[in-house]
């Protein structure tokens, strides 16, 4: 009688063989939950920083959050600088002494740029649309918006003090536009530092 092969197969091969199989599938899905485990973790690391999103999205999120911003800011700039236009038509104008016609020269100038500024976002984004480069859009977009405020800032400062000038001469038309320009400053830039310093570590 011939054995079989399978009978001629020694017991502690055929049981090691099945040993092995089984130690490599253990293994296998050893591995395998290790990498969904990692993934897990690297998932909730980006939950804990804020977002979990790719650069993409990112750039998406910020462009449309800093021209909400841009809307504010624009609004208030052409209002007043549209009624800056309107004074050097007015019969009044040409009665103003010199200083007050410098500072309402300054005044209109400061206007311009903080207008080109914060509509340079727009004409940014335009030229550059499609090239793949929205990340660094947004940089220099929002480079020009902060600028824009800065102008906006200087623009109300100096129209408020050549109002206060013709509206009265007094001596203490100064220290008011000093004390309005402190509040725009804490209200704009210090509050808002304050509360970066103290609740957040990055975007």
């Amino acid at each position: 009688m011939y054995e079989r092969e399978s009978d001629a197969t020694p017991m502690g091969e055929r049981d090691g063989g099945r040993l092995g199989t089984r130690d490599a599938r253990s293994d296998g899905r050893a591995e395998t939950e290790d990498k969904q485990a990692d993934g897990r973790a690297e998932t909730e690391d980006e939950r804990a920083d804020g977002r979990a999103e790719t650069e993409d999205e990112r750039a998406d999120r910020r462009w449309q959050e800093l021209i909400q911003e841009i809307r504010v800011a624009q609004t208030g700039v052409q209002i007043l600088l549209g009624f800056l236009l309107t004074v050097v038509f007015t019969p009044h104008f040409q009665g103003l002494e010199q200083t007050d016609k410098t500072i309402y020269i300054v005044t209109v100038v400061l206007g311009a740029l903080a207008t080109g500024a914060l509509i340079g976002p727009v004409s940014f984004h335009r030229i550059v649309s499609g090239r793949r480069i929205k990340a660094q859009a947004v940089v220099w977009a929002s480079r020009l918006t902060f600028a824009g405020i800065v102008l906006l800032l200087a623009t109300l400062t100096s129209a408020l003090f050549l109002i206060l000038r013709v509206a009265t001469h007094d001596a203490y038309v100064p220290w008011l536009v000093c004390g309005v320009l402190v509040w725009y400053l804490l209200c704009w830039f210090v509050l808002p530092l304050w509360v970066r310093t103290r609740y957040t570590s990055g975007d």
